[in-house]
């Protein structure tokens, strides 16, 4: 997902994800209103409550709570389960042909009812109008929609793709009202019009206000009678003021690293508790493959040998994030440890010394790495430095560090200016697809030049027809054992989620997690009754 780096059981075969899908989502929500209103403070902005153009953590985090989708991520597992859907299943044996039933009698915010043909609607609406900061992209492989009544969706693909069900149980699924959105174009009044478990009452600089809805038909069990979102737009210590005096309930996504370490070590005091949950969020050092120096393997796999990890998240990150040896991290189908195998764990300078020797470099490569504050938080640029001293204390480098703010930052990758530069990723959904697919081929998210070869002619092709997930694990290692070799990009560290509440709030373990859902529904304020 282009975010700030947003990243149980997997997806299992065609006949058993049928037999699942048929035989969930039968409970219905709770009472609308128990427990107290939560007021939830974050740095990240909501870049658009339209779900055909938002594709950040802060809009998905909108879209999951406020739209349905025909499939949604439980709270405890990541095989999708029915939502808007009664029933949802492949239909052929090539993953190519994906049928969902509509429950009976769903029904808009606006009150109109929910049909296959708004369905249909909000998907065609985001692919026509392919916003470049928007999911259309996760869309891709639709080839049409078919509605041979008001309750059946048919989507037909133009390729295999066993992932398409976690795909549309994400933010990229939400289902819109056709009668209140364009067809053609974005909404752009801050409104929000959907079927899920909220309401958007209001949206603006300062802060977002939810109210549960009442005619929500869904899985669902709400905890708390609304949710206020404030907007700290980066300033982290603003936040984490604004937690201690109690102006907010919780904080999540926002506070430094440092804040989250010292409150994890105060283990409670002052009544604010930390509550940390599985993350999939990745960061990487991208390699320009075209540059004249970094275009140079003996050069990327230097870097490869000296980087140390453990060092730069125990000294940067203050162990609030992991070492991470691959492109597909920890915890997810697929993941091997291939970097770690390469190159082992600690700086090897002789074997650095070895891979430039073999490109006829003897003198200090000089080396600059480039990241942004703004979509990365400070800590970014301390991780550079680290990196770079690291690179430095080798003898072999020359390395410095320089940031721009992220519009020229994003112009100068798309250019081809920078050698080294830095890329975060939160998944839009749990699987091993979603850590390779989106950074190799045309038009990838990296934008390195990489030529991949093997990864996009045969593996991900065939690792994207295999419903059974489990049995796509050998094609997963060949693709991260030839990352390894090429060295196109460098895995550093895997994030772990984190929230942090007051003692009073309760049920945020259920809403960090792999899928990067946070459910608004699962948290509570006060005690029973």
């Amino acid at each position: 997902m282009r975010k700030t780096a947003r990243w149980g059981a997997l997806p299992v075969g065609v006949g058993l994800l049928a037999a699942l899908l048929a035989g969930c989502g039968e409970e219905e929500s709770a009472d609308a209103g128990q427990g107290g209103r939560i007021v939830m403070g974050m740095t990240d902005e909501v870049l658009s409550v339209d779900p055909a153009s938002g594709y950040d953590p802060g809009s998905w985090l909108v879209f999951n709570n406020v739209f349905q989708s025909l499939l949604s991520f439980p709270k405890d597992g990541s095989t999708p389960q029915p939502e808007a859907a009664e029933e949802c299943a492949f239909t052929d044996s090539r993953s190519q042909v994906f049928r969902c039933t509509l429950k009976d009698g769903l029904k808009f915010t606006s009150g109109t009812p929910l049909t296959s043909q708004d369905v249909k609607f909000s998907f065609e609406r985001t692919l026509r109008i392919n916003d470049p900061e928007g999911p259309a992209v996760m869309l891709s492989t639709i080839e049409r929609i078919d509605t041979p009544d008001e309750r059946t969706v048919v989507f037909h693909l133009d390729r295999p793709d066993a992932t398409f069900p976690q795909k549309i149980a994400s933010g990229a699924g939400s289902i819109v009202d056709s009668e209140s959105y364009p067809a053609d174009e974005l909404r752009t009044d801050g409104k929000a019009v959907g079927s899920g478990v909220y309401r958007l009452d209001s949206y603006g600089e300062e802060e977002a206000v939810f109210s549960v809805n009442p005619d929500y038909d869904g899985p669902a069990e709400v905890q708390n009678s609304g949710m206020t979102m404030k907007f700290f737009r980066g300033d982290q210590a603003a936040l984490k003021k604004a937690l201690q005096n109690g102006e907010v309930d919780l904080a999540y996504r926002g506070l430094a690293m440092e804040d989250i370490a010292d409150l994890e070590a105060a283990g409670g005091e002052n009544g604010i508790e930390v509550v940390q949950g599985t993350g999939a969020e990745v960061h990487h050092l991208v390699f320009n493959m075209d540059h004249p120096v970094t275009g140079k393997k003996g050069v990327r796999q230097a870097v490869a040998y000296l980087l140390d990890r453990s060092t730069l998240v125990r000294d940067v990150y203050r162990r609030t994030a992991e070492p991470l040896y691959s492109i597909v991290p920890a915890g997810i189908t697929g993941h091997n440890t291939a970097f770690f195998d390469a190159y082992g764990e600690r700086p090897q300078p002789q074997k650095a010394r070895a891979a430039l020797r073999a490109e006829g470099i003897t003198e200090k490569v000089e080396l600059t790495l480039w990241g942004t504050p703004v979509r990365y938080g400070p800590a970014k640029i301390r991780e550079l430095e680290e990196i770079a001293q690291q690179l430095n204390a080798s003898g072999l480098f020359d390395a410095d560090v320089k940031s721009v703010e992220l519009e020229q930052y994003d112009k100068d990758i798309d250019a081809g200016k920078y050698g080294v530069y830095v890329k975060g990723w939160v998944p839009d959904y749990p699987d091993a697809d979603n850590f390779t697919a989106p950074f190799f081929g045309k038009d990838n998210v990296l934008r390195n030049g990489y030529e991949a070869g093997r990864i996009t002619s045969e593996l991900l092709p065939r690792t994207a027809g295999i419903g059974d997930r489990a049995a796509t694990v050998e094609d997963f290692e060949a693709v991260q054992d030839a990352v390894a070799r090429d060295v196109p990009f460098l895995p550093v560290w895997q994030g772990k989620q984190y929230a942090v509440a007051h003692e009073d709030v309760s049920g945020l373990e259920w809403t960090l997690d792999a899928s990067t859902v946070f459910r608004f529904w699962e948290i509570k304020k006060g005690t029973e009754g």
